[in-house]
């Protein structure tokens, strides 16, 4: 395996968890997800990854929808919101996260 494929790795373990600590700050639409997601090169990825992803914790009640007019003149846009169950999953999901972060720099401070 090179970095490269380690990288891929890592981003698709990561996504839904960044993505679900993004929406709990404020509702997004997923144009929004994906250029937010842009501007941290490491987590850059295309609408083929998000919509599925999205659709998925929507299934799962993690997240919930609604459609809201733009003031452009530009088509309504899909805002994600996290229901209650998402924000017990979040909350599981960092706590894991803050575990792993710690028993990494454990192993690299011996």
């Amino acid at each position: 395996m090179n970095v490269d494929e380690w990288k891929s790795q890592i981003k698709r373990g990561t996504l839904e968890f960044c993505i679900l600590l993004m929406i709990s700050k404020k509702p997004y639409y997923g144009y929004e997800i994906i250029s937010t997601l842009d501007t941290v090169p490491i987590l850059a990825v295309k609408e083929s990854t998000i919509y599925p992803l999205l659709r998925r914790l929507l299934k799962e009640e993690f997240l919930a929808s609604y459609w809201q007019e733009t003031t452009e003149g530009l088509p309504p846009r899909k805002y994600y919101t996290i229901t209650e169950k998402g924000k017990e999953y979040l909350s599981a999901i960092q706590e894991e996260w803050e575990n792993l972060l710690a028993a990494i720099h454990e192993i690299i401070e011996k």
